[in-house]
């Protein structure tokens, strides 16, 4: 078998014939017009999901009155954000991003170590548990630790006075302390996620030429491991530290009903909570904080540049692990603490709750059936259901099938076009889900009347979208990237089409990955709640919606029946995740 090696891979595209496939997969695969037609189409898409709102935002931050009302064109809305109050909050955003980044990362990259680098026990089990609370609702832990928190009717605070008699509570989730806490135990799963696979992937010898040299443990952790480790932490802290700027669960449970304002909430309650909708502000305010994104992931990518740090080398190596002794049992207790704090305790208060008739009056004659009884039979709470699973199926479909398209043509060809069609598919990268919201609010208000999609489910699927393609092609890229060119030159030289070498190659391999994202693209699309709660209507509501309206009502028990239902749904999703993909994984 001769195989031709350094032909551009355009040449066999344009040559190649094209056996069967539909107008999509001909635009792609055939000569230059057609190419160009399909380009032109992927580009309008997402357009229209990222270029579009964006514009809306800069209009609607400029025009006097809400959308579809006539108004004027004027700088109110910034003059409106240029304020002491303003200036409070945007140090309140950065300095609880900062103050849940910092330990996050600690914690995670010890949490990785432990189980990349360590004979501590049943390692592949912990690291099930260490990462299962990342892909929980924060809806729900938040209203999990309300629950706990209380400082008047918390589980923890009644527990505590029980053991010591004392008065004061022993924590109060309504506090800086609670924003941060709440904050940290996403970041910290999602930061061990990015971590653990880097900590293994690292070539042991330098490690073992330090010690050989006479460095202790500690010193060669700190000046060999955690030097090679410094790509993947800093941009970890920068990707964390962005998060943390555009979350917005933590402050509006535990940070408003302390005073305690952030940019995500301000924007919240001036469309919200305010007797007439202040829309130019909140929109001129989103746009500031799109502005502040973007210079900080301009700041990422300046940290990173012209660094390289080789951590896998050719030669085969098996990474070793450091011999604990009994100190393994410690660590292993470390990591059972944690799954403890993050998933039991918020789960075990769900399940505490949903069983009593009134929320902290835990005692025998108190338990009752009759919150699972309202909520299965609240119409609302099933349409909500259909909602949440149809938005999740479609939209985890349609983004990963996106994401794959993109990440071809910014990976695997040369095409004119293909920067162009990468920056914007990053774009809702630097878009906190409240201003992308903000802006989807915009722009289908704007919308010409034959196009109803303002108020509709759809609405919320394109937002949903548009949120998950970073994420997609992120994957995908990454799945592309491991495939050697070598590949599709020896299928298409062989006389198969571009349809074909697409299905029997690149599919065929990077189906595992595609479908890794497709799950975090689902979970992401169930745990969706700041663009939701501006674009949803009656009738389109999600399960996070109704969940923040029952709590808002002071229906903590029924809400802990959905939260736990929803939590059962999580585990069989990533237990389904864990038994089929890792399988397929494995065996590639």
């Amino acid at each position: 078998m001769t195989i031709i090696h350094n032909r551009s891979l355009d040449d066999i595209t344009d040559k190649a014939p094209v056996l069967g496939g539909n107008a999509f997969t001909r635009a792609f695969s055939g000569g230059s017009l057609p190419r160009l037609i399909g380009m032109l189409v992927l580009i309008l898409i997402l357009g229209f999901l990222t270029i579009y709102p964006l514009s809306m935002l800069l209009y609607g931050s400029l025009h006097s009155t809400p959308p579809g009302m006539a108004g004027e064109f004027n700088l109110n809305g910034y003059r409106s954000i240029m304020t002491t109050q303003n200036l409070m909050i945007l140090a309140n955003t950065v300095g609880i991003s900062l103050a849940k980044t910092i330990p996050s990362l600690v914690i995670a990259v010890f949490l990785a170590w432990i189980v990349a680098r360590t004979d501590t026990p049943f390692r592949g089990t912990l690291e099930v548990l260490i990462t299962l609370p990342f892909f929980i609702p924060p809806i729900l832990t938040a209203m999990a630790w309300g629950m706990l928190g209380n400082p008047q009717v918390g589980v923890i605070n009644m527990v505590w006075r029980w053991l010591t008699g004392a008065q004061d509570p022993l924590v109060n989730i309504y506090s800086y302390g609670g924003v941060i806490w709440h904050m940290c135990q996403y970041s910290i799963p999602f930061l061990f996620l990015f971590m653990v696979d880097a900590f293994r992937a690292m070539d042991p010898s330098l490690e073992e030429s330090s010690r050989m040299c006479g460095a202790s443990r500690w010193t060669t952790f700190r000046k060999i491991t955690l030097l090679l480790m410094l790509p993947v932490l800093t941009s970890s802290f920068m990707l964390s530290f962005i998060k943390g700027i555009e979350t917005f669960e933590s402050a509006l449970f535990f940070g408003l009903p302390a005073g305690i304002k952030v940019i995500t909430t301000d924007i919240y309650e001036s469309i919200n909570h305010r007797a007439t909708p202040d829309y130019q502000y909140a929109t001129s305010l989103s746009f500031a904080i799109m502005g502040l994104m973007f210079l900080l992931v301009i700041a990422q990518w300046a940290i990173l540049r012209g660094k390289s740090f080789q951590t896998v080398t050719g030669k085969g190596f098996r990474p070793n692990v450091m011999e604990l002794g009994p100190w393994r049992w410690v660590t292993f207790a470390f990591c059972l603490l944690f799954f403890f704090i993050t998933f039991l305790l918020p789960v075990g208060q769900l399940a505490l709750g949903s069983f009593f008739r009134f929320f902290g009056f835990y005692t025998y004659d108190m338990l009752t059936l009759e919150h699972y009884k309202s909520v299965f039979s609240n119409s609302e709470f099933w349409r909500a259901v259909r909602n949440t699973m149809m938005l999740g199926l479609l939209g985890a479909t349609a983004t990963m099938a996106l994401g794959a398209v993109v990440a071809y043509i910014s990976v695997r060809t040369k095409w004119k076009g293909r920067s162009l069609i990468d920056g914007m598919a990053w774009l809702p990268w630097m878009m906190p889900g409240m201003v992308l919201g903000v802006g989807f609010l915009w722009a289908f208000a704007m919308l010409p009347g034959p196009i109803p999609i303002y108020g509709t489910v759809w609405a919320l699927l394109l937002a949903y979208i548009a949120l998950g393609t970073p994420v997609a092609v992120r994957v995908m890229t990454g799945s592309y990237h491991q495939l050697s060119y070598d590949l599709e030159e020896c299928s298409r030289v062989h006389g198969a089409s571009w349809v074909q070498t697409m299905w029997r190659i690149l599919v065929a391999l990077a189906w595992p990955a595609f479908a890794v994202g497709w799950v975090l693209t689902f979970f992401g699309i169930m745990r969706e709640l700041s663009a939701s709660i501006l674009l949803y209507s009656v009738g389109s509501e999600t399960l996070a919606v109704v969940l923040l309206k029952l709590w808002a009502n002071g229906n903590a028990e029924q809400v802990s029946v959905i939260g736990l239902l929803m939590m059962l749904l999580v585990i069989l999703f990533r237990w389904v995740q864990l038994r089929f993909i890792k399988a397929r994984i494995s065996k590639l």
